[in-house]
């Protein structure tokens, strides 16, 4: 019996290895608009292309879907989410409003910990490139994480895991928008983060929402404008029909 059991375990384990791998595979793909917009995703078609079982794939299927990244049919499968202007403004208007939240509460109960982790994220980001340089078309992973982390630094002392988890999840979206558009050409994105770090490290709660804000706002109208002038029809459509 405590072979069985053992060997139960480590089945266990290489299934919910194999599951978070196929999750973070399918979840990067997800992102980065490797997908059509609203196509199904079929278990046996995620099966072939990430050399994972069924099981697992499934595991990974339903993770992404409570994360909002898949819609689900009652007895039809999962579906990826569509893309659309409305979508796009009611994202970053949520996002504003919890963002703007959480890092007030981070300035309020700032300590030095935080402002030098802070510090250190700004640092890192600013010495990646933002594209690759052997495909300047493409994003630079490496960029993309330290991103993440300089705007989860911003937050990181609000005291509220529920909070940062909301946030961490609308990031997640706006992150796709954003790569599905290639946006971010012609901006000095540097420049807007220092802004945000140093008025939040000096305390200034109110100009480091602006700041944060704004940054927030201008990503989502470069976002649109590219959209439309590409005519993609995932939300091209719909943004002409709202100018």
């Amino acid at each position: 019996m405590t072979y069985g059991s053992a060997d139960m375990s480590e089945s266990a384990g290489a299934k919910s290895t194999l599951a978070s791998t196929v999750y973070q595979q399918l979840r990067d793909d997800l992102l980065r608009g490797v997908f059509e917009s609203e196509s199904k995703l079929r278990v046996e078609w995620v099966v072939s292309r990430y050399g994972a079982g069924a099981s697992p794939v499934r595991e990974a299927l339903n993770r992404l879907a409570s994360e909002g990244l898949l819609g689900r049919h009652d007895q039809r499968g999962f579906f990826i989410m569509p893309v659309s202007a409305p979508d796009l403004e009611e994202l970053t208007r949520t996002r504003c409003w919890l963002e703007e939240r959480a890092l007030r509460e981070s300035i309020a109960n700032r300590t030095g910990e935080w402002e030098e982790q802070l510090v250190l994220a700004l640092h890192r980001l600013a010495r990646a490139q933002r594209r690759l340089p052997e495909d300047p078309s493409s994003n630079n992973p490496e960029w993309e994480r330290l991103h993440r982390a300089f705007h989860r630094a911003l937050i990181a002392g609000c005291r509220s895991h529920w909070l940062t988890g909301f946030c961490d999840q609308l990031s997640d979206q706006a992150s796709r928008y954003r790569l599905i558009s290639q946006e971010g050409a012609e901006r000095d994105e540097i420049g807007e983060h220092r802004l945000i770090a140093e008025r939040a490290v000096d305390g200034d709660a109110d100009g480091a929402v602006e700041a944060l804000l704004n940054h927030y706002r201008l990503t989502a109208a470069m976002c649109m404008e590219r959209f439309n002038e590409s005519g993609d029809h995932r939300v091209g459509k719909a943004l002409r029909g709202r100018r």
